[in-house]
């Protein structure tokens, strides 16, 4: 795919997604939906891609749905196969189609959050692993204002990084705030100059791919996100004696234990493409197929 609405940049085992409609502060499409989840399909086929970083081109991160449709830019009623409120069947929403991509992924997604991050600017965010912004960035769960609600799955992660009281604050006000507020509540990790932020991301996803092993990493990402709906630590039991088991006979758990030893830094073998443990995925949470 040739994409129009974000910037596909690979720099050694980083890569950089940008999203790219400058003078609309990255204000969220259809094609720019189509196009971050092909980005983030691509990035997984490619073994040379270790971290990726998302942030916007111009002086925002993304201003939230392109509003350009006027009042009724969110009445999909038209839309193929739209049925009744009570018992139809709803239209996919497209920041959830967006957001489950980015849960899904086999790489860690940190986010560099460089300007205003509204609705589903903010949303899309959520599933990323890692969250930095710019000083000056405002962030806003603007829905309540718009007579909506929280989309892009927003309403199963923001409680889980947040806490039920934060979150339900932010949704209910409406109110955009600044990125200061976002670090101190856990939102986000750090608050950097617009200048360094991009870096400081940048310099995250180095230290990734420098340490560890790739398909530790991919394991290791599924296993956090998933087990936050678990309802015992049985549950992770079961799935950390399944992924010991099984990556302890590989070569990367060898070439671990050996370049400890050797006091030297670790060059894993092991590539996600092809060496992700059998048991991977071992969840089925995708009723729509």
């Amino acid at each position: 795919m040739d994409y129009e609405q974000i910037v596909y940049d690979k720099d050694g085992a980083v890569l950089t997604i940008s999203l790219n409609r400058p003078d609309q502060l990255n204000a969220f499409t259809g094609q720019m939906m189509g196009e971050l989840i092909d980005a983030f399909d691509r990035a997984d086929a490619d073994d040379e891609v270790r971290a990726v970083i998302v942030t916007g081109r111009g002086r925002g991160f993304c201003a939230g749905a392109d509003l350009s449709g006027g009042a009724r830019t969110f009445d999909h009623s038209a839309a193929p196969g739209a049925g009744a409120p009570e018992g139809g069947t709803a239209p996919r929403d497209g920041g959830g189609l967006v957001s489950l991509r980015i849960f899904e992924s086999t790489k860690p997604v940190i986010a560099a959050i460089n300007g205003p991050a509204v609705g589903v600017g903010i949303t899309m965010t959520l599933p990323m692993d890692i969250r930095l912004a710019a000083t000056g960035a405002k962030i806003g769960f603007v829905f309540a204002s718009r007579g909506l609600v929280p989309e892009a799955a927003s309403s199963w992660f923001l409680p889980r990084l947040v806490g039920i009281s934060r979150a339900m604050e932010w949704v209910a006000t409406g109110r955009v705030f600044p990125a200061e507020e976002a670090e101190a509540a856990g939102l986000v990790r750090s608050v950097h100059p617009a200048g360094e932020l991009v870096p400081a991301a940048r310099a995250i996803a180095d230290e990734i791919v420098a340490n560890t092993s790739a398909v530790s990493v991919a394991v290791s990402r599924q296993m956090l996100w998933r087990m936050l709906g678990a309802d015992h630590p049985m549950e992770a039991h079961k799935v950390d004696s399944r992924a010991i088991f099984a990556l302890g006979q590989g070569a990367d758990a060898r070439e671990g234990v050996l370049s400890f030893l050797e006091k030297r830094p670790p060059v894993f073998p092991s590539r996600v493409s092809k060496d992700l443990p059998a048991f991977y995925p071992w969840w089925d949470d995708r009723p729509y197929g």
